[in-house]
């Protein structure tokens, strides 16, 4: 069996542990490996190498994608898709491997219904896909601004500042309620719940009077706004308000890509290794337009359809705890 992998979307820390994982597993399997460079653009265009096991060395710690990501537009097209399946044909490939998110799958639905067999594996720091608990990167990214945070409250304390840091989600609140949970935030905004600075600003000033010399908020980078404007971010638009509002020395902070990269943690290398095997073995046996997922503690199969057709919501017990752990 001939099996290709590639990855979509936006990189995540752990996408290289998938990769490996993939190649060495069908090696052992007794399968030929192809990766397929630049997601659909690559595979549109033909960039498909070889793997070997020694193609994938060394990259278990390394963050980003060996095989490179990039949007296209093309694949969405029929004719994008005819060039798809033409490609595929002539290099004889009965399966693929597609990590990345919802966009991605919906790439592996498509060439499912040309006749491909397809497995994906959920790779996004954004942890928004249905059907698991866990995406590959999540972990990562979150210890990443769990790491910025511990650094900034340094300063923060040493000021007497507010800080507002705006983190990756632009329909997503996941990273921001993870890591203001973990980190010690005073407030978390994000996309999916409705938010009152008014009420936020006036929890500070109490905060302040009994004592408490600085605060950190997490805004989710889709709040409002457009995440990828610099001057009208939401963060901006937060801290000017929070400013104003409580005559506090308000500082930003925007960790915008910084959460993408990184050498991957534990977590994320683990479940990146899991779903890797597991892809392979869905493949062997002849299954198709699937996905596997981290739930109740270890790696699930389930339908593409429900991964995609699935609303994941935040926990508003855990954006509860924020406040009370915060501010009693």
């Amino acid at each position: 069996m001939k099996i290709g992998i590639l990855t979509s979307g936006g990189d995540a820390p752990g996408m290289n542990a998938a990769i490996r994982a993939v190649v060495r597993t069908a090696l052992y399997r007794g399968a030929e490996v192809f990766g397929i460079k630049r997601g659909f653009s690559g595979l549109l265009s033909g960039d498909i190498v070889p793997l070997g096991s020694m193609s994938v060395a060394d990259i278990l710690h390394r963050g980003g994608t060996i095989l490179q990501s990039a949007r296209c537009l093309e694949f969405k097209t029929p004719e994008g898709q005819a060039k798809a399946k033409q490609q595929l044909e002539n290099l004889g490939l009965n399966g693929l491997v597609i990590i990345g998110g919802d966009g991605s799958f919906r790439g592996a639905q498509i060439l499912n219904k040309m006749g491909f067999q397809t497995v994906g594996i959920p790779g996004t720091i954004d942890n928004d896909i249905g059907c698991t608990d866990y995406s590959i990167g999540f972990d990562t990214a979150v210890n990443t601004v769990l790491d910025a945070m511990n650094k900034i409250r340094d300063t923060a304390s040493s000021h007497n500042r507010i800080y507002v840091i705006e983190v990756m989600g632009k329909n997503a609140g996941f990273i921001a309620v993870a890591a203001g949970l973990t980190g010690g935030a005073e407030a978390v905004l994000i996309p999916e719940v409705h938010y009152d600075l008014e009420a936020i600003a006036t929890q500070i000033i109490k905060n302040i009077e009994r004592g408490k010399s600085h605060s950190i908020l997490l805004v989710a980078e889709g709040l409002f706004g457009d995440p990828n404007s610099f001057e009208h971010s939401s963060a901006f638009k937060v801290g000017n308000y929070i400013s104003l509002r409580t005559g506090t020395d308000t500082r930003i902070t925007i960790l915008g890509h910084l959460q993408r990269g990184g050498t991957p943690t534990f977590f994320d290398r683990k479940i990146a290794t899991l779903m890797g095997a597991k892809a392979v073995e869905l493949l062997l046996n002849g299954e198709t337009e699937k996905m596997v997922g981290f739930t109740q503690n270890q790696i699930q199969v389930y339908d593409l359809d429900d991964a995609i057709g699935s609303k994941k919501t935040v926990s508003a017990h855990e954006l509860e705890l924020v406040s009370i752990m915060a501010n009693i």
